[in-house]
């Protein structure tokens, strides 16, 4: 995977209306452990890690690359939005080799259900509009993650295509620059 190319990182702290993204700092540490030790987490992504092996494994300044955003309530972090380029040799692609940008999203499930996912990512995503203008934003998601599906929608993804990954049917949609946040 390709970073996002001549992106001005880190950017300013974005503020929604109840939210901050920002670059990861040295007290998300635990929260990162959390996220990726949580069986719901994990769910559609190939089960929860164990704990002592993310205690082990993440680093004192996880996710501190361009396009990875920490997603803040209160001064806490509750979650991160990504933006990377899409690996071209996976399934799924608008054009056969490409590395369109693909958002990606992760939350701690006690979050869930209050439209911070939406709103973190409709934010990301303009963000992204403004850094590199034109260009499309893919997202691929299990079809049996009917969050993740609705998520899709409500920011404006339409599908390109379904195909096996994973063992299970994926979703793979695009969002036109020109598509309304959520």
């Amino acid at each position: 995977m390709t970073d996002l190319g001549a992106v001005a990182w880190p950017p300013d702290p974005i503020r929604t209306e109840r939210l901050v993204l920002r670059v990861s700092e040295a007290r998300d540490r635990a929260a990162f452990v959390e996220l990726f030790a949580s069986p719901e987490v994990g769910t559609y992504l190939g089960g929860a890690r164990p704990r002592e092996e993310l205690e082990r494994a993440v680093p004192e300044l996880p996710g501190r690359r361009p396009g990875f955003f920490v997603v803040a309530l209160d001064g806490a972090m509750i979650g991160a939005v990504t933006l990377d380029r899409r690996d071209p040799e996976r399934p799924g692609h608008l054009h056969p080799g490409a590395e369109e940008a693909e958002l990606g999203y992760l939350f701690l499930p006690e979050t869930w259900g209050r439209g911070y996912a939406a709103e973190a990512c409709a934010a990301a995503l303009d963000w992204f509009a403004g850094a590199l203008p034109g260009e499309p934003v893919v997202l691929c998601t299990q079809t049996a993650n009917s969050r993740s599906m609705s998520l899709a929608a409500k920011l404006g993804f339409t599908e390109v295509q379904r195909f096996e990954e994973f063992g299970a049917e994926q979703w793979f949609g695009v969002r036109s620059p020109a598509a309304p946040s959520a």
